[in-house]
């Protein structure tokens, strides 16, 4: 921590410390929107995870109306993410109420910066002060509005406050915009299969046409028992999850199996260039082709590499199916989908002369994206560099 800052106790700068309204949130909803905790999903305020409660009458809840400035800080949630703090800036006079399980902070503008102090709940100074306060259940973690008061803070002037929040803020926007332009490189590369090839459900060019399952050979994966730690422990075969297979081209994996895990369940190696679809879950119809041969677990299907299709092709063309695959999807809070329909996939089939064109335009974007996604990770290292030499 610097020298010569000042140090008050977290009450003292934030008076204003408070839980959200208590509102049964229902699926399906309308009104106006209420916080939880996935608002906070990512350390960002994200508008598209609010609840709703089929509330249309504000009146009763204008003590709980967000005001621009807010802070928002998860008290109730899993040990990683327990103490995550979102600023929240308003946008068009939207009204937006606050929910239970996320406390609403007000600063003491005099004392401190809102920003700064979101930036700090970063630092390690700050976990480590939340650990302490913090009760464990099975599920989930809390902690008390009391206990939080009493943590101590770094406090130095307002414009040494600004300082640092201009010099953060200066390297998270190239964060964004840098990702932002992934984004643009992602939509130019759908943009031109919808021009070659034409939208996947309606087929308004007219291609030959037949089930993806006579023509290609599908597999899914599994997963070694978590009650053998010696399926798991220093296993160096990677072990692609549903979750990961939105990266699209995949390279790697964050799990790795021995190869006692490998013979002693039902996962098998898929060859590189493998098409991979996410069957079951929150991530289920996100498509992926893994880039080097790796196991999956049981919820993915392989589409193995194949003489009709080059693997890029099939990417997109499954990319666009998604919406078919999610309405197909069935089973209430794990919605699925299984082999059979991903098997029975209407796919058209295009020249191999003409996929192999759009797979290279493809292969150009993908070097630009890399060298995006370096500059990415130079940004971030040197946002966790700055991070460190503020607070830490």
């Amino acid at each position: 921590m610097r020298k010569g800052w000042d140090y008050k106790k977290l009450g003292e700068c934030f008076p204003y410390i408070k839980n959200g309204a208590n509102i049964k949130q229902i699926k399906d909803a309308k009104g106006y929107p209420i916080t939880r905790i996935e608002t906070l999903s990512g350390g960002l305020f994200n508008r598209d995870r609010m609840g709703y409660a089929d509330i249309f009458d504000i009146n009763r809840f204008q003590d709980y109306i967000l005001e621009d400035g807010d802070l928002l800080m998860s008290h109730i949630n899993s040990k990683a993410y327990i103490g995550r703090t979102v600023e929240y800036n308003s946008m068009n006079d939207e009204i937006i109420i606050h929910g239970m399980n996320l406390l609403r902070i007000k600063s003491n503008r005099n004392i401190i910066l809102s920003p700064f102090f979101q930036f700090y709940t970063n630092s390690w100074h700050f976990k480590r002060n939340i650990a302490r306060i913090r009760k464990d259940a099975v599920n989930q973690s809390s902690f008390a509005i009391a206990d939080l008061k009493r943590i101590p803070i770094p406090v130095p002037s307002l414009a040494e406050q600004q300082s640092i929040v201009s010099e953060l803020d200066k390297i998270n926007e190239l964060i964004s915009l840098k990702k932002a332009q992934l984004s643009d490189l992602d939509t130019l590369a759908q943009s031109i299969f919808y021009e070659m090839f034409g939208d996947p459900i309606e087929n308004e060019k007219g291609w030959e046409v037949k089930k993806l399952g006579s023509l290609c050979e599908t597999s899914s994966g599994g997963t070694p028992s978590k009650t053998h730690s010696e399926y798991y422990e220093g296993g160096t075969i990677p072990w692609l999850r549903s979750g990961e297979v939105s990266q699209g081209f995949i390279y790697e994996t964050e799990m790795f199996i021995t190869e006692a895990g490998l013979n002693n369940s039902s996962a098998k190696f898929f060859p590189p260039d493998t098409v991979v679809v996410a069957m079951y879950g929150a991530t289920v119809g996100q498509v992926g082709v893994i880039k080097k041969e790796m196991t999956t677990n049981q919820a993915i299907c392989g589409i193995f590499p194949n003489k009709y299709f080059y693997p890029t092709f099939l990417f997109y063309f499954l990319m666009g199916m998604k919406p078919v695959y999610l309405k197909d999807a069935a089973g209430g809070a794990q919605p699925n989908i299984s082999q059979g329909i991903i098997k029975n996939t209407q796919v058209y089939l295009p020249p191999l002369s003409l996929q192999q064109s759009f797979a290279r335009k493809v292969e150009a974007i993908e070097q630009q994206k890399t060298q995006i996604t370096a500059t990415i990770k130079d940004l971030k290292t040197l946002l966790a560099s700055r991070m460190q030499y503020w607070f830490d």
